[in-house]
């Protein structure tokens, strides 16, 4: 399961929060992808431009 951490603050979530992507889905040329905080308690929807601008893959 890939994991992210946010860059920057984003969505009143804090700088430094680690997310496991959950989905990713594309219709008509537009990606999306679901994000869960790693507790599980937090979900955010966003595309493929605020995913590449706010999130940082971890290895």
């Amino acid at each position: 399961m890939k994991r992210y951490m946010l860059k920057k603050n984003f969505r009143g979530l804090k700088k430094g929060t680690q997310f496991y992507l959950i989905a990713e889905s594309e219709f008509i040329g537009v990606k999306e992808y679901v994000l869960r905080t790693r507790d599980l308690t937090t979900r955010v929807a966003v595309n493929d431009r605020e995913l590449s601008g706010n999130f940082l893959l971890l290895n």
